[in-house]
């Protein structure tokens, strides 16, 4: 057991060596394996999207007026705050009178 740790142990010190040496194959590993994992990724997504129906929805979406009115009411209210910002007067703290 402690002769396979030694080696272990050993292989992990010249990694860095290892990877550093064979740079752009490594690289070339990296982009094989993205490449991979996302074309895995599609396939489960494009397998799931043909499972699923599609829900037809029987009744129109409605517009709902009160909510539209209250979210423009905050935007009033935040622009008129803004504008209040815009037009404080702050002193000038490097100023020396």
């Amino acid at each position: 057991m402690k002769l396979k740790l030694h080696k272990i142990k050993n292989f992990l010190k010249k990694l860095p060596i290892i990877i550093g040496e064979n740079a752009f194959l490594i690289s070339l590993l990296f982009i094989l394996l993205s490449l991979i994992l996302g074309g895995l990724v599609l396939y489960n997504y494009i397998r799931l999207t043909q499972k699923v129906e599609i829900q037809i929805i029987k009744e129109p979406v409605k517009f709902q007026f009160q909510t539209y009115e209250e979210v423009l009411k905050i935007w009033q209210e935040r622009e008129e705050k803004s504008k209040e910002v815009d037009l404080k007067q702050y002193p000038d703290l490097f100023r020396v009178d």
